[in-house]
């Protein structure tokens, strides 16, 4: 067993997980390096490496030169220290090094990917001769590996053993000690705590259960052995589709099935139906006698969240409304299997995207009378381990088949499977670059109706959540809550703006430019300067960057050391802006950053156009106004308004007024026009950014012009008492 001084504290084993989010490299990609003709070569002696061969596999692996070398030396020891005794003759490193074998089976365990290419991975590593059988020693090190990645998931190793001897047990079935590839492979395809551990996400069937290991705070049974969860940590498996919870032990004994999500039949297309799994009612009262529901005696539909006693079920009518919820779910009799002949003639492209459950049925979707079904579309690496959450959440409120997770093939596969649909709404859960990431997939999917967009604001500035009054950033709310207000919510339309960025010289390589649409905002000088310079820095310590706190604070440093610096002085001479065809004229104005404005927040929530009083009796309709205002008289009583197709252009002196405006000390910067089109040409490279998103840009000339429309959902206007807007 490893020593207390080689152990990994919780904190640090949550910091290596926060590098693995970041990196995009593969275990059997860095095992490369170290194999004859490899870059690494040299630090491998037979199936070991040494300390800085260590070092340098942790590096290339999390894509970081500077990966802290306390957690590095402290990750050695503890490989070293819980390290098996092995059977294999090699030539060691003075020190002793480590089994590279074991390392890249540890990592392989926590990285991202499918578990029947992990157990591949893992059987292939270990099987050196390449006779595709393992014997029992070498089995048990794979098992070791999945145990101590196990032990720092949080996971009650000691439910972990038995079930995974009871495995070796099974799958080597005539007792000879070998175990083939294909053994291993089906053995643990069929044991769904390895499953848990690998990264099981998706049901191979409709009705299994999608697992994941839960810690819990209050006494909770196992719907198998009906025994209570045992332990300090009452630890069991639970469904996120269900609630359905499990012993880790009992979940292989062929537990009752989830909930169905689509119909087999068109007969059965359209008729409401309940689903009723075994869960803690709570206390809760039975709707059909009325009387508190007993432990283990009672039943809810997942769909409506009705609660009945099990002697109950049987007795009430069978119809569901499904609910609150019921203007967001698309129910399973709105979802049946399509045989290959029904699908028509579709498009190569097309039949990638199409749903398809394990058994090779396409799915399709059906309208439901006055009901508005939410797509919802999830980016997990916004907001921390929010992301993760709110996808679990949403798979448990409504029907998982209209959750999507954008990390497993972002959003082509949602919108498809709901175009047949007239009146759905779709829920961005994510930053403002996964809004735009969306609004630019709608565009190209050409729908024949292009549906509003609500957000729930899972990133760090969160502007355009803002302006649609979702708020700054999501604080835990109950989704519930959430997808009332997206039932009252409303439809805007948000302009949206072409940008081509024409370099001086071709040959003259910049960064890329990040988008070529702008939904919020793009910018030229000292506030991209310093996005520019964040975004460095997350990118070489994303560790350091895990919440809006820790982003808000190092943006204040680095807008400090920006006032200090003023690297862009002088902005008026190295720049020259025309709206509409008519110039600028910046001679008068010290400027560091000119900010093209289409929405009125920046920066998390500055409004740096500020507030504008409509002179009395003046409307909108009263006079024609021309393409582009520039008179400071007339600007000073223009509104921003995002759908009014366009720009507003602000000045700002440095980093200093910035910060003012953002703290209210300020009311705005520099108006310099209102303008539907414009030209900006620079003479000199300068930092930009589109949207938050910044990059170093080499002389050139900026054509932005109107492109379209898109539909938002804006929330109602917050209550009194508050809720979760900022």
């Amino acid at each position: 067993m490893a020593s207390q001084d080689s152990e990994l504290s919780p904190v640090e084993f949550i910091q290596l997980q926060e590098y693995m989010e970041y990196s995009s490299m593969e275990v059997r990609d860095v095992l490369k390096q170290f194999n004859a003709g490899g870059k690494f070569a040299q630090h491998k002696f037979g199936e070991r490496i040494d300390a800085v061969g260590f070092s340098l596999f942790l590096k290339t692996y999390l894509e970081v030169n500077d990966f802290p070398e306390d957690l590095c030396q402290r990750l050695y020891r503890y490989f070293q220290a819980s390290e098996q005794h092995s059977s294999e003759k090699c030539t060691s490193p003075k020190d002793g090094g480590v089994s590279i074998k074991d390392i890249s089976c540890y990592f392989s365990v926590l990285e991202a990917g499918k578990p029947r290419d992990k157990l591949e991975f893992t059987f292939k590593l270990y099987d050196k001769d390449g006779n595709g059988l393992l014997d029992t020693s070498e089995v048990n090190r794979i098992i070791t590996q999945m145990v101590r990645a196990a032990h720092y998931l949080g996971w009650d190793v000691s439910e972990l053993r038995p079930v995974l001897r009871d495995m070796m047990t099974a799958i080597d079935t005539d007792s000879n000690g070998m175990v083939t590839q294909q053994e291993w492979i089906q053995g643990g395809l069929n044991n769904i705590p390895l499953l848990v551990l690998l990264g099981l996400r998706i049901p191979e069937k409709d009705g299994q259960h999608i697992w994941r290991m839960k810690n819990f705070n209050r006494p909770t049974y196992c719907y198998v052995c009906q025994n209570l969860l045992l332990g300090l940590r009452k630890q069991g498996l639970s469904c996120n589709l269900c609630k359905y919870t499990v012993h880790s032990h009992c979940a292989n004994k062929n537990p009752a099935p989830c909930a169905k999500t689509f119909v087999k039949s068109k007969a059965e297309l359209g008729v409401p139906a309940h689903d009723w799994i075994s869960a803690d009612c709570d206390s809760s009262k039975c709707e059909i006698c009325n009387k508190k529901i007993k432990t283990l005696m009672g039943k809810h539909c997942v769909w409506c969240h009705g609660m009945r006693h099990n002697d109950c079920v049987s007795l009430g009518p069978t119809a569901c409304d499904c609910g609150p919820l019921r203007d967001h779910i698309l129910p399973p009799w709105a979802i049946c299997t399509v045989s290959k002949e029904g699908m028509g003639s579709i498009s190569a492209e097309e039949r990638d995207l199409v749903n398809m459950t394990a058994d090779g049925h396409s799915l399709q979707a059906f309208p439901v009378p006055n009901v508005h079904p939410l797509l919802v579309f999830v980016n997990p690496k916004s907001g921390g381990n929010q992301g993760e959450r709110v996808l679990r959440k949403f798979q448990y409120l409504l029907n998982p088949r209209q959750v999507y997770n954008l990390s497993n093939g972002g959003p082509k596969p949602g919108l498809h499977f709901f175009r047949n649909l007239t009146m759905y709404r779709i829920l961005v859960c994510g930053g403002d670059g996964t809004v735009g990431w969306i609004l630019e997939a709608i565009d190209k999917a050409n729908l024949a109706v292009r549906p509003p967009v609500a957000v729930l604001p899972l990133g760090t500035g969160n502007d355009l959540a803002r302006c649609l009054r979702w708020g700054g950033g999501y604080e835990g709310t109950d989704l519930s809550e959430i997808l009332k207000e997206v039932e009252a919510s409303s439809v805007i339309q948000l302009d949206r703006w072409s940008i081509q960025v024409i370099p001086d010289n071709p040959q003259e390589k910049g960064d890329p430019v990040p988008y070529e649409i702008i939904n919020n905002y793009f910018s030229i000088g000292v506030d991209a300067s310093i996005a520019h310079r964040f975004h460095t820095m997350r990118e070489k310590c994303p560790q350091k960057f895990n919440s809006r706190a820790k982003n808000k604070l190092c943006y204040f440093e680095l807008a400090t050391s920006e006032t200090i610096s003023s690297s862009c002085k002088n902005l008026k001479e190295c720049i020259q802006i025309e709206c509409c065809r008519t110039p600028l004229d910046l001679r008068n104005l010290s400027l560091e950053a000119i900010a093209v404005l289409n929405i009125p927040s920046m920066y998390g929530g500055s409004n740096i156009w500020g507030e504008s009083k409509k002179p009395e009796g003046v409307t909108e309709g009263d006079k024609q106004l021309p393409k582009v205002i520039t008179d400071p008289e007339i600007l000073k009583t223009r509104v921003q308004d995002m759908s009014d197709m366009r720009l507003e252009v602000v000045g700002l002196e440095g980093a200093m007024e910035m910060g003012q405006i953002y703290t209210g000390l300020k009311s705005n910067g520099h108006r310099l026009a209102q303008t539907a089109q414009i030209t900006i040409r620079t003479l000199k490279a300068l930092p930009m950014q589109i949207d938050g998103e910044p990059w170093m840009q080499p002389p050139c000339t900026i054509h932005i012009t109107h492109k379209n429309q898109a539909n938002m959902l804006i929330a109602p206007p917050a209550k009194s008492s508050g809720f979760f807007h900022l």
